[in-house]
């Protein structure tokens, strides 16, 4: 795997990162209604969005093994899963400290939230399963099916709103209550550079992933 794009891409998400803080806190307007808390939406939005894409890449990268059996498939659904895991449960306590200030509570069982902490656990589980003791091939082939089994919750988790009744607000809405222009200019910059983080992220332990792989393999051709 070429790992020479990780570097420039981490450096990139460090100043891109700032300029999201320079944003929510300085560009845009603060919200009449909830005030410097809906701010919290701005790092919610990418977190939320960004870990449905990774386990989308956790399904592409589990079907790509199942067909070439390459190990450089199993690790990028592996390091895709970890992130996902990381971003889904930071979108929960992001959306909980938002919930409790719109809300009242800082739970609810609302359809999306439900479906999210549903989805959380599996993908946790699935993390699990990675680190039973079972030979790397058997291993990689178990967690490419579970991989893409897991990936039903996925898409109701991003329909939810839509299919059930639920008070979760719409983010880009095209009536009334929807965000202002500035604030949607900074919704979608912060998009793009937690992309950043988390292409960097992935990359890295995917690259880490390979490199344990070689130590593995040079270990048991040593022992040979």
């Amino acid at each position: 795997m070429r790992t020479k794009w990780i570097a420039p891409v981490a450096l990139l998400a460090a100043p891109a990162m700032a300029l999201c803080q320079y944003l929510i806190y300085q560009y845009a307007p603060v919200e009449q209604i909830m005030g410097i808390v809906q701010k919290v939406f701005y790092t919610h939005l990418p977190l939320a969005w960004w870990s449905l894409f990774s386990f989308f890449c956790v399904f592409i990268a589990s079907i790509l093994y199942l067909k070439t059996r390459r190990r450089f498939w199993d690790n990028v659904a592996a390091a895709s899963a970890e992130v996902g895991v990381l971003f889904s449960g930071l979108a929960l306590v992001t959306g909980m400290i938002w919930g409790r200030h719109s809300w009242g509570v800082w739970w609810t069982w609302d359809p999306r939230l439900t479906t999210t902490l549903v989805m959380w656990f599996v993908y946790a589980g699935y993390l699990i399963l990675r680190s039973m003791s079972l030979s790397t091939e058997r291993k990689a082939v178990v967690s490419s099916v579970v991989g893409i089994a897991a990936f039903i919750d996925v898409p109701l988790v991003f329909l939810s709103a839509r299919l059930w009744r639920s008070i979760h607000p719409a983010v880009f809405s095209s009536k009334s209550g929807g965000l202002e222009p500035e604030m949607k200019l900074t919704a979608i910059v912060c998009v793009i550079c937690f992309g950043l983080v988390w292409a960097a992220l992935v990359g890295l332990r995917t690259s880490q992933m390979a490199l344990s792989d070689r130590i593995d393999s040079l270990t048991t051709h040593d022992e040979i």
